[in-house]
């Protein structure tokens, strides 16, 4: 892993109501591994939004969530089990309009799988935000590409967000679909590492962070080198290595937009 990484703009709220946020991306493995290393990395990671896969799901996994996201220094904003893994933290910079997990439909024999989502604002910018954990099979992770681009195109705000652990790498037709309506943050703007599996020997990007058209995407990586970011949590965090993007979000709007909604 690379030992130094360039400086991340940090998150702030522009003259003109833009925002700038910091979000991250983390499969935490039911939060099975070094939670204290887990909450290091993501409390050095400085996020305003944590989409996460694979949150706790059983017993006590509204404790154990918030537990983290204590941790870290967040909250919870939605999604864990009611949304058969993914789930999202907030730094108390945001503004939550409303939240919705979704489930998706079951394939018999398979994991259940769903979305976590939200829209919140910050300073005034409007966002709409979606962590997913898609299937291990091709043909109904497809289908869930595209469940996933329908969510968010039906959540009523011009500028999004979405990302998670895809269990697909960049060229595979999923990941195409995805990167032909959003914007690969990695590939725009490319920052730190950028292989995400196994943490102890990356040699996949499964993990991926997306962001709509309008988003200015100001850098993405793996976030190896990052002050307080040390390899050995990396390694003993979770399975997975996280996604860290810094994104530019205009200002909304207004509710008198013509393009409000769309």
């Amino acid at each position: 892993m690379a030992t130094s990484t360039p400086l991340l703009p940090n998150s702030r709220t522009e003259p003109d109501g833009s925002a700038v946020v910091r979000v991250l991306g983390y499969n935490i493995r039911s939060m099975k591994d070094d939670t204290a290393a887990l909450a290091r990395v993501i409390s050095a990671c400085d996020p305003d939004l944590v989409l996460l896969q694979e949150a706790p799901r059983f017993f006590r996994w509204r404790k154990k969530l918030a537990r983290l996201a204590a941790a870290s220094g967040l909250v919870t904003l939605s999604g864990g089990a009611t949304a058969a893994g993914p789930a999202l933290l907030c730094s108390l910079r945001a503004t939550v309009e409303r939240t919705e997990d979704v489930l998706l439909p079951l394939t018999p024999g398979r994991h259940r799988r769903g979305l976590a989502t939200a829209v919140v604002r910050f300073g005034g910018a409007r966002l709409g935000v979606l962590s997913c954990h898609l299937s291990l099979h091709g043909d109904e992770r497809y289908e869930q590409g595209g469940m996933l681009l329908d969510r968010l195109a039906g959540m009523g705000v011009e500028h999004v967000v979405a990302g998670g652990d895809l269990n697909e790498e960049p060229g595979g037709p999923t990941y195409r679909r995805l990167a032909g309506r959003l914007q690969d943050c990695r590939a725009v703007a490319p920052w730190g590492a950028e292989q995400t599996f196994p943490a102890t020997g990356p040699r996949k990007r499964l993990d991926s962070l997306f962001a709509g058209r309008g988003v200015e995407v100001l850098g993405c990586g793996v976030p190896v080198g990052l002050p307080g970011v040390t390899e050995a949590d990396l390694r003993a965090a979770t399975d997975h290595l996280p996604v860290l993007a810094a994104l530019r979000i205009p200002a909304h709007r207004g509710a008198g937009s013509p393009r409000d909604g769309s």
